[in-house]
């Protein structure tokens, strides 16, 4: 980390921003959902299997949108594009609240699957990767330990808040901190520097000509293990023997999924790069749940054990599959005695 000066009034301050703006995204969007989706469902007389499938059209809708929000951070920046990330998601919030019609139910959470494209890692990690270029590792790590405290905030607040003015207020609460806090740190607190892809701040960092092309067999091997280790992720955080061990490993994965593109690809077209890889990732975390379900039901538990450690071997055996470009490659062979 460099010196507290730089982090305030520096390019380091985006990585402030982006802690607390993702401990609110991931904490009004993404964890509530569990406590209060069945609430709605109880108060509505709708089935759990539809309630919970409006989570699950957000996660697919935010997969298919992702690779255009990369795009456009590329090109104008975190600072503009993810203000109107947190405005939709305040405003899909507080539409939730009176959406009684089915159909405009699940209207709102197509509008909170844009939201969630343009809020959470994905966005943030391509914001960071604009900003410093191929030197983002290190930042998108620090990101990734400080959003890391996204549940450990939002399960109590939301415990708290469905006590004291119950799910609709619980909502509103959290859009208003989405619209009053997240978008303008966003507009304004953001740096608006960009990095120079091109020429790097340091030895530290590989030349683009050690990078591989985002397309091909590389870039697919990288997809499909992102997107299988999704799979993986939200079968075992059920198992509360393992609890500790999957937050471990999701914190790595997290970390992983921000910066192995970085390392692999290069920084040119960053953010579309972490969009295309992110777009497969939500997706399967939202086919995921479905398609366990209809495992469990027509089968066992050993069953369902079964496909996710299949997964996540093929996962394993992708990640095992990518190699390191051969300048980078060659230049470590080169130092080593």
């Amino acid at each position: 980390m460099p010196p507290l000066p730089d982090v305030i009034v520096g390019p380091w301050r985006a990585v402030l921003v982006l802690g607390v703006t993702e401990i609110l995204a991931w904490g009004a969007i993404f964890y509530p959902p569990v406590l209060i989706v069945p609430l709605i469902a109880h108060e509505r007389g709708w089935s759990m299997t539809f309630a919970m499938g409006g989570f699950s059209l957000a996660l697919l809708t935010a997969g298919l949108v992702s690779p255009r929000v990369g795009k456009l951070i590329d090109r104008h920046g975190g600072h503009r594009v993810m203000p109107i990330g947190s405005l939709l998601a305040a405003l899909g919030l507080a539409s939730i609240v009176y959406a009684d019609h089915p159909a405009a139910y699940l209207a709102v959470w197509l509008l909170l699957g844009v939201a969630t494209a343009a809020t959470l890692y994905d966005p943030a990690f391509a914001t960071l990767g604009r900003i410093f270029g191929a030197a983002a590792r290190r930042p998108i790590t620090a990101l990734t330990l400080a959003g890391g405290f996204a549940s450990t905030v939002s399960w109590p607040a939301t415990h708290v808040l469905l006590e004291a003015v119950g799910w609709r207020g619980t909502y509103l609460v959290y859009a208003a901190l989405l619209a009053l806090v997240a978008a303008p740190l966003h507009a304004f607190a953001l740096p608006r520097t960009r990095a120079d892809v091109a020429a790097p701040s340091d030895q530290s960092v590989q030349a683009p000509s050690a990078v591989l092309p985002p397309t091909g067999w590389p870039f697919l091997l990288v997809a499909a293990a992102f997107a299988l280790m999704a799979l993986f992720g939200l079968t075992a955080a059920v198992a509360a023997s393992f609890a500790v061990m999957f937050g471990m490993a999701n914190g790595l994965l997290t970390i992983a999924r921000g910066a192995v593109p970085l390392a692999l690809f290069g920084a040119a077209g960053y953010g579309h790069l972490v969009g295309r890889i992110g777009g497969p990732y939500l997706v399967m975390q939202a086919i995921a749940p479905l398609a366990l379900a209809f495992v469990a039901e027509r089968s066992c538990d050993a069953a369902v054990l079964a496909v996710t450690a299949a997964f996540a071997t093929i996962a394993f055996i992708a990640f095992a599959a990518v190699r390191r470009p051969k300048a980078l490659a060659g230049k470590a062979r080169s130092r080593s005695p």
